[in-house]
């Protein structure tokens, strides 16, 4: 295999460009910045090519602009095949405006700021929907001031730092999680920049002592960093002469808007003061640069648009310009019709409309650069100045061979003797290996590159890369072939990593949930109570933190921070509310009795299943056929890791000879079904019958559908058998099930019916088990007698679930989304009408469909007949849970396929529905929906490659209720991916943990909190397989020692509180230097009272591993108690250390104890001669080898 570096190919492209008689004419028009020139004949892929050679030839940054954010996706996507993907950026449109927003997701406005950080680096290609030009910008040179530098070296005042930070838009918080955050911790800075990776930032003194990235998941350095750029984490950078400009334009306004208002009551006009005088407020005390943005005009008297920052001579590409010109007027319409509505309700000032550009004005602006009009077709612009040079250039589309080998050969043959140069492109590199084999065993000579490169004359390359199609181009003697024309299947392309979409989600949920005051807490010992702060307490002159918990009856506990691990968040259904413990009333023992007794049982009997299906003989499937990897290599998507290793355990139970029980848990959308395909496919080839069983009808038809779509090339029969079948249909399956001529059925509870008879049957998939009532899990029991089964859920569990039943279920998950998935675009906004109309619109005119959410069964038709009368030319249905199982079938299916674009439903959605088409999701009355709800209900949409958009509204009362305030900031924060999200992830966890273990373990788990529930449920399967861990022995230690994380060291309690668990649950030596690694590297140099606290965690891990169970200081004396057969050891020890220590050690005659003398000593001194004492006792101590470390101290 050839190996060439990346940026080859566009001197390939150039040169092979340049053959083209018309190019040099071309790219010199553009050098001499020609008004306007077009090329026509030219789309896709074969444009891409190109527009990256004219940006090659003639050093210049290219402006390209599409009719829609789709065409910008997909013409970036194939630019990044020619061109290194850094020097490609897209600028996306943000559809909702700023006034309008409560919230936003921001993936969309990173990718803004990355496109203009990289405009500043010099020449780029920035792809463009049309309407992200019509907002105006910042000037440049204002915007570029936010732009910081810095290297290590560098003299840099800290605070002055801090200030440009702020003025670029950063947002201080006590931990970095998200972009546009930042933390101070002495020295330390930690910054997320919108577009790139966190950064460490460490000074010593006024100079940069290091750079470093760091891990926002964990919190740790990753790596360090020679040189760091950080841009702004807003459009508008505000300085403070910027501050004070605009606050006194807009106090100047609101004078004026009084004058205009004394004698008017009520109205727009008085609800415009009121929300200018509200923001205005907000503005001088807050700085909120984000509410600033809302009144651009104001703050920025130099308007810019995004040609503007340009950073030298620039080329505006008109992509389609009919198209571009339909584009503009539609907007046009769309925005005079919106801004008199705002203006009409007093929603915004005059002035604040000029933050968009009108028709006349947008069509100046992208007129402003010389222009390339770039189509398929000849049509003259009807916008724009008359091109002066018109270049037609043929390319047409590549032929299409459906995986007809023989054609493919030939075709590629007769190229190779006309001297064409031919390109195979594929998905990934081993796609390009067996479609390079294939070529060779028809003896067509092909050579394989690990990287995009052009073929020579005759020469036919196969290369690993994404394009949305093949082409030829005759006049070069050049054509591109993708797998969709060679096998008549569309490969899905991997998206370009862009941090802020890369950012996995899932890491973000494994983190330890914060505790805050207010929080109900299960303390191990003394049951459910309230925990109220962190309080440093003062005791014998030293200092400790402590946990203040608050039960029944107003009592309060204070637990030391050495005994955190007792203290565990509480955690259960959303909204659930336990009820106080009383402390020593005996009331908690009791219930944490009932729940082990309950968990244990659970355990057995689950133990005694696994056991008993161990012991029962099942077929042995046969290792993978040929057609088994033709059939997995027709999958037009990248597999995740997680469906790799789901799919290797899955084969792997079926080639055993036990039969198979494994359940499959990962979110809709997330390839499960993918994974129980190949299952199905392996069971098919050994003459076996597949039986998928699923809850509903409506879910029967998707999977009928996908299942015979992916089945299509084999002589696979498949059939469902559902209530929408006829008796005569149904009958005919029957049968065909029994004589063994239908080999795949997929069915809902019809299936488990007893006339249906199978000839033989090998593998059930059961989706969501937990939607079946009873009567039909015992026929489900009966039917996986002696089958293999693989159950599917939808619903995640949490990790610590999983973890708790190994051994006794077996459980794969798939955590990851697929690749080439964006996050929802999600908005918290104010209901009002052409907000819905625009959405519902926008969504029709890419030819997608829409979910309505209307929570309410009694008014959801009168919400239909509204949005009709709002929206004519759509087409509406409505479903909701009360309507007849038929009736509610037959319209989701109706909507599956299309007769309808609108479904206005109650949030019967939220579960199992996958439907790629719908990329619209508008939810009324979001406050008064849960998080783990909203989070379903969001999941339902973004299951395709398009960019999904999810609208929470809800409607602005005369006075919001402080509930309802809180419950709307909650969803703020979990649209913004904050500490919100996290919860809705945990309370859906929680959900799915109750789906899997039935009604009666739910209600034990709530009644002591999911972690100490899952504890109770490990130890159980635990003694049940008998593996109990040994008990650990826990010393008492007390020591008069300042031992505590002090303020000025961390000053906010979550985190103090995460590490004095790290510190805790440090079991090794190892685990301790790892949380001393990670206090140096986040907080700098610990002081001494945060050395003495690691010093005491590895005093207590030392006396533990020898035995000593006891260390307590009176006074001047600390005496040390340890088991009995120590007694020896800790002579031998104290005589050891009588040249270090003289007589201060002293044994006790007769036990196994010994004290120490402190008269004199400092604390350091004292914890180093304990540490001392016992690394000696450790050394006569009779302990496998290598169990005790025998270097010195540590923390020394």
């Amino acid at each position: 295999m050839t190996t060439l570096p990346a940026q080859d190919l566009t001197e390939d492209l150039l040169r092979l460009w340049q053959q083209l008689p018309e190019f040099p004419s071309l790219a010199g028009g553009v050098r001499r910045e020609l008004p306007a020139q077009a090329v026509y004949g030219l789309g896709g892929p074969a444009a891409a090519s190109l527009l990256a050679a004219l940006a090659a030839a003639t050093g210049r940054t290219l402006f390209i602009l599409t009719a829609e954010q789709g065409a910008a996706d997909a013409l970036a996507a194939d630019l990044r095949a020619w061109v290194p993907a850094e020097r490609v950026v897209v600028f996306p449109a943000i559809e909702v405006l700023p006034f309008e927003v409560l919230a936003a997701s921001p993936e969309l406005m990173a990718l803004r700021l990355e496109a203009l950080a990289r405009l500043r680096q010099g020449p780029c290609l920035v792809v463009a929907p049309v309407a992200a030009v019509a907002r105006r910008l910042p000037h440049p040179e204002r915007w570029a001031a936010g732009l910081i530098e810095l290297e290590p070296g560098q003299v840099m005042d800290r605070d002055d730092l801090l200030t440009r930070l702020v003025a670029a838009g950063y947002q201080r918080a006590e931990q970095v999680d998200r972009p546009g955050e930042l933390a101070v911790r002495g020295g330390i800075v930690d910054v997320y920049p919108p577009a790139g990776e966190p950064v460490r930032i460490e000074f010593f003194g006024d100079e940069i002592d290091s750079l470093r990235r760091f891990d926002p998941g964990t919190q740790r350095s990753t790596g360090t960093l020679e040189r760091v750029r950080l841009a702004p984490a807003r459009e508008l950078v505000l300085d403070e002469a910027s501050w004070r400009r605009g606050l006194a334009a807009l106090a100047a306004e609101l004078d004026s808007l009084r004058d205009q208002t004394r004698h008017r009551r009520g109205g727009a006009a008085r609800q415009l003061l009121d929300r200018l005088e509200q923001d205005l407020v907000r503005l001088e005390a807050e700085r909120s640069i984000e509410l600033a943005e809302h009144y651009l005009p104001f703050f920025e008297p130099e308007m810019a648009t995004l040609l503007d920052y340009a950073p030298g001579p620039a080329l505006a590409v008109w992509v389609e310009p009919r198209s571009l010109e339909e584009a503009v007027a539609d907007r046009e319409r769309q925005w005079q019709e919106r801004q008199a509505d705002l203006l009409s309700r007093g929603e915004i000032l005059p002035a604040q409309a000029a933050l968009y550009l009108d028709e006349p004005a947008l069509w100046g602006a992208l007129a402003s650069r010389p222009v390339l009009y770039l189509s398929v077709l000849a049509r003259a612009p009807g916008q724009g100045p008359e091109p002066r040079q018109v270049y037609p250039v043929t390319a047409r589309p590549a032929p299409m061979f459906h995986g007809q080998w023989d054609l493919f050969e030939e075709e590629v043959r007769t190229w190779q003797r006309q001297q064409y140069r031919v390109l195979l492109v594929a998905g990934d590199g081993d796609r390009a290996g067996r479609l390079r084999q294939a070529l060779l065993d028809a003896d067509v000579a092909a050579r394989q590159v690990e990287r995009l490169t052009l073929p020579a004359p005759g020469e036919v390359l196969v290369a690993p890369a994404a394009l949305s199609e093949g082409f030829e181009v005759p006049a070069l003697r050049w054509v591109v072939l993708t797998e969709r024309e060679v096998l008549g299947r569309r490969v899905a392309r991997r998206r370009s990593p862009t941090v802020a979409a890369d950012r996995a989600e899932a890491q973000a949920l494994e983190r330890l949930v914060d505790l805050k005051p207010g929080d109900y807490v299960v303390h191990v010992h003394h049951g459910i109570g309230r925990f109220l702060g962190l309080r440093t307490m003062e005791i014998q002159g030293v200092h400790r933190d402590y946990l203040t918990l608050q039960y029944a009856g107003g009592d309060r506990l204070y637990v030391p921070t050495d005994q955190i691990e007792l203290v565990q968040k509480y955690v259960g259904a959303e909204g659930h509310q336990p009820r106080l413990a009383r402390l020593g009333s005996g009331e908690w023992n009791k219930v944490k009795q009932r729940v082990k007794e309950s968990v244990r049982e659970m355990a057995g009997e689950l133990l005694a299943l696994y056991a008993a299906r161990q012991s029962v003989r099942g077929h042995a499937f046969s290792p993978d056929t040929p057609w088994q990897r033709q059939f997995e290599d027709a999958f037009p998507y990248q597999e995740t890791p997680d469906q790799l290793a789901a799919i290797a355990a899955i084969k792997a139970d079926m080639e055993r000879p036990v039969p198979m029980d494994r359940l499959l848990v990962g979110d809709v959308g997330f390839g499960k079904t993918e994974v129980a395909m190949r299952a199905a496919f392996k069971a098919v080839q050994d003459g076996k019958q597949v039986a998928v069983l699923v809850p509903t009808t409506v879910l029967a038809y998707q999977h009928e559908r996908t299942f015979k779509e992916r089945f299509a090339p084999f002589p696979v029969t498949i059939r469902t058998l559902s209530r929408f079948a006829s008796p005569a249909e149904q009958a005919e399956i029957l049968t065909g099930l029994a004589q063994g001529t239908v080999d795949i059925v997929i069915g809902t509870h019809r299936l488990v019916q007893p006339d249906v008879r199978f000839k033989d049957l090998g593998l059930l998939i059961i989706d969501e088990e937990h939607r079946f009532g009873v009567a039909h899990k015992e026929r489900l029991k009966q039917l996986k007698q002696n089958v293999d089964v693989l159950t599917l859920s939808a619903t995640p569990i949490p990790r610590t679930l999983h973890m708790a039943l190994a051994g006794i279920r077996d459980l794969s998950r798939i955590d990851t989304p697929p690749e080439n998935r964006f996050p929802v675009q999600t908005f918290v906004v104010e209901w009002h009408e052409s907000l819905v109309r625009d959405a519902i619109q926008r969504e029709l005119r890419r030819g997608g469909q829409v979910f309505y959410v209307h929570n309410r069964v009694q008014s959801i038709h009168a919400v239909r007949r509204r949005l009709e009368r709002l929206l004519p030319e759509a087409r509406f249905a409505v479903a909701h849970g009360q309507m007849a199982e038929g009736e509610l079938e037959r319209v989701m299916v109706d909507f599956m396929e299309g007769k309808a674009d609108v479904l206005v439903c109650t949030t019967i959605i939220e579960s199992g529905l996958d439907i790629p088409n719908v990329n619209t999701l508008i939810v009324e009355d979001a406050d008064r929906m849960g998080l783990a709800q909203l989070y379903q209900l969001r999941g339902r949409v973004g299951r395709s490659d398009r960019v999904a958009y999810a609208y929470f509204t809800y409607r602005r009362d005369k006075v919001l209720t402080e509930d309802a305030q809180k419950r709307l900031q909650a969803i703020k924060d979990f649209t913004e991916l904050g500490a919100g999200f996290k919860l809705a992830l945990r309370d859906l966890e929680i959900r799915g943990a109750g789906n899997l273990l039935g009604a009666e373990q739910h209600g034990f788990m709530l009644s002591v909190g999911f972690d100490l529930y899952t504890q109770l449920l490990e130890e159980a399967v635990n003694e049940l397989r008998g593996r109990q861990r040994p008990a650990r022995l826990k010393p008492v230690i007390d020591l008069v020692v300042d031992a505590h994380i002090p303020d000025n060291y961390i000053r906010d309690a979550r985190q103090k509180i995460e590490f004095y668990k790290k510190v805790n649950l440090a079991e090794t030596p190892a685990d301790l230097a790892e949380v001393r690694e990670a206090l140096q590297d986040r907080y700098g140099p610990p002081p001494e009272p945060v050395r003495n606290l690691l010093a005491l965690a590895e005093v207590r891990q030392l006396a533990a591993r020898c035995g000593v169970f006891r260390i307590e200081q009176q006074g001047t004396r600390i005496d040390m108690e340890a088991v009995a057969p120590q007694a020896g050891a800790v002579v031998q020890a104290c005589e050891a250390l009588r040249p270090q220590l003289g007589r201060r050690l002293q044994p006790v005659r007769g036990r196994a104890a010994a004290f120490f003398r402190t008269d004199g000593l400092g604390e350091r001194e004292v914890l180093t001669a304990l540490r001392r004492f016992l690394r000696e006792l450790a050394r006569h101590t009779p302990l496998p080898a290598g169990e005790l470390p025998v270097d010195e101290p540590a923390a020394e």
